[in-house]
C-alpha cells in the first residue's frame, strides 16, 4: 500500500516516465530495511493482512494494517473481467510507468522496474479507512479524505526492480 506521485525526465534519448514513493507499507521488516538501505525509499513495516474474494465475476480486495493498536485499510470491489489498460486513458497513466526516482543525500536515485502490461477491474466500490495525517502527513490529509478521481484494481504481477543509479 503506497502514496506516490508521478515524474518524467528527458534522458540522452527518450522521456522516462517515473514514480516517486511518499511511503509504502509492507508487511516484513526485511523488505523495509532493503527498500531503504538499498533505494533509499520511506517504506513502513507494519502488521498487515490481506484477502482476495474472487467468486464468480465478482472480486473484492482488502488490504489492511495495523498502526497503534488499531486496523486501518483499503477495500475494492469489481465485476466481471479483467480489461486491458486503454491507452491514453488515467489507468494507464498510473500504471505505466518503468522508472522509480528517489532522493538521496548525494543527489537522485533512479532505478529500473520491469513487468508486464496489466489488466484492470474498474472499482465498484472503493473504502479507505485511515489516520492519513499520521501515516502520509498533513499536508495530505485534506485530498486524501476526498473520494478517488478514479479507482480500479490491477490484476499485478512479479515485479523486477533493478540497480539504483545516482543522477
Amino acid at each position: 500500500v503506497n502514496l506516490r506521485f508521478y515524474v518524467r525526465r528527458k534522458s540522452a534519448d527518450t522521456w522516462r516516465r517515473g514514480v516517486v514513493f511518499i511511503r509504502e507499507l509492507v508487511p516484513r521488516r526485511a523488505i523495509a530495511l532493503i527498500a531503504r538501505a538499498c533505494y533509499g525509499e520511506n517504506y513502513l513495516a507494519l502488521p498487515m493482512k490481506h484477502q482476495i474474494d474472487h467468486v464468480d465475476s465478482h472480486l473484492k480486495v482488502e488490504f489492511s494494517w495495523r498502526r497503534g493498536g488499531k486496523w486501518e485499510s483499503l477495500k475494492m470491489s469489481g465485476t466481471g473481467e479483467p480489461q486491458t489498460i486503454p491507452a491514453g486513458s488515467h489507468a494507464e497513466f498510473i500504471t505505466e510507468h518503468y522508472w522509480g526516482y528517489t532522493s538521496l543525500r548525494s543527489g537522485c536515485g533512479e532505478y529500473r522496474v520491469e513487468h508486464p502490461r496489466w489488466k484492470i477491474w474498474n472499482a465498484t466500490s472503493f473504502e479507505f479507512n485511515a489516520d492519513i495525517a499520521p501515516l502520509y502527513g498533513e499536508q495530505f490529509a485534506d485530498t486524501l479524505n476526498q473520494p478517488p478521481r478514479s479507482a480500479f484494481i490491477a490484476d499485478g504481477s512479479p515485479v523486477t526492480v533493478q540497480r539504483r543509479e545516482i543522477l
